[in-house]
């Protein structure tokens, strides 16, 4: 019997120091005031950490980073569920048929016409991934064509939830260091905010966040600094290179923004002699420009900040970087507004 009480008192000292250490682990998220634990994201992302562990990757700098991208991913997966439950309760309906109603009802089965039209659009990169002749890379093909329209109807819906309820996180953002010294900037030095942009001078989508960001200026004039890196898609625009050397040609006479806002504000004329016309409009020593663009000095500068921006993971444009945090695509002022505010609340509470 003494046993007996023994084990007993050891069992429910064991339970209540989990209890303890549950009450008192951090809180990384809420949602709707459900919160969610960071015991309860290590639990999640263990068998991911148990793997990072196992194979550490150097620097340390590169563990961290890998480190909280698993955190990331494991309290994503984590909210997503629980707004997931929210929605299918207000519904009145099961998760489950949640999912077939806002997701698998709208995903297509393409047809073999379209399985072989991808196919053929995308043949290197489809053959590096699954050697072998067509007819047996084709039914791999239409699985990743079906479940890359069901993962695009998922974050659709689970976009919408992030919008509709209540999501607070505590967790750092994973941020990308990206260099901004000695690039064209403006905005004060010292803003809680800097928002690096990569782009393409002859990019709609581009041209498209121009004035977007032209708003978020205004908005939050003194709260957010403005870095411009160029990363022309020469592949598919021709003149993007030119026009990103002509910017920096300008910036050499301290009128970098004047030209980007000509270039934005009519991005059809980007021929050599247009560019040089600009140069004339706005008023810059027309010959020292000229020499510029005609020499060709800036492409280097030009391939550096490619290289950079390949370096960061970026591969389409525009893609920006708000304090670090990775954002790709002509983006709704909402999306980067919202981005912005969280970090001013983040630094707020240091």
């Amino acid at each position: 019997m003494k046993i007996q009480r023994i084990v007993l008192s050891v069992t429910l000292a064991s339970i209540c120091v989990v209890a303890a250490a549950q009450t008192a682990s951090k809180t990384l998220a809420t949602v709707e005031g459900q919160v969610i634990t960071e015991q309860q994201v290590l639990q999640a992302a263990s068998a991911d950490l148990t793997k990072l562990d196992a194979n550490k990757p150097q620097p340390q700098s590169a563990y961290n980073r890998a480190r909280l991208a698993a955190l990331w991913k494991a309290l994503d997966s984590l909210i997503d569920d629980k707004l997931m439950t929210l929605e299918a309760d207000r519904q009145k309906m099961t998760k489950q048929r949640l999912v077939e109603v806002e997701i698998d009802s709208n995903v297509a089965t393409p047809s073999p016409q379209e399985v072989d039209a991808f196919y053929e659009a995308n043949k290197a990169a489809i053959a590096a991934q699954i050697p072998g002749p067509k007819a047996q890379a084709l039914p791999q093909v239409r699985q990743y064509m079906i479940d890359s329209s069901r993962n695009r109807y998922r974050k659709m819906l689970v976009d919408n939830l992030r919008r509709s309820y209540k999501v607070t996180t505590n967790l750092d953002p994973l941020r990308t260091e990206i260099v901004t010294a000695g690039y064209p900037a403006r905005g004060p030095a010292n803003a809680p905010v800097t928002i690096v942009e990569f782009a393409d001078f002859e990019c709609p989508y581009c041209g498209g966040l121009y004035p977007t960001m032209k708003t978020v200026e205004k908005n939050y004039e003194g709260k957010v600094r403005l870095v411009f890196r160029q990363f022309p898609l020469v592949s598919i625009h021709p003149r993007a290179q030119k026009a990103a050397e002509a910017s920096l040609c300008a910036n050499e006479q301290q009128k970098f923004w004047q030209y980007y806002d000509s270039l934005y504000s009519n991005q059809a004329q980007l021929e050599v002699a247009a560019l040089k016309q600009r140069a004339v409009t706005l008023q810059l020593n027309a010959a020292t420009f000229n020499t510029c663009l005609d020499s060709g000095r800036q492409a280097e500068a030009v391939r550096k900040d490619q290289e950079d921006a390949r370096k960061a993971g970026v591969s389409s444009t525009p893609t920006m970087f708000i304090n670090g945090r990775f954002l790709s695509g002509n983006q709704p002022y909402a999306v980067i507004r919202d981005i912005i505010e969280d970090e001013l609340k983040r630094q707020a509470a240091k």
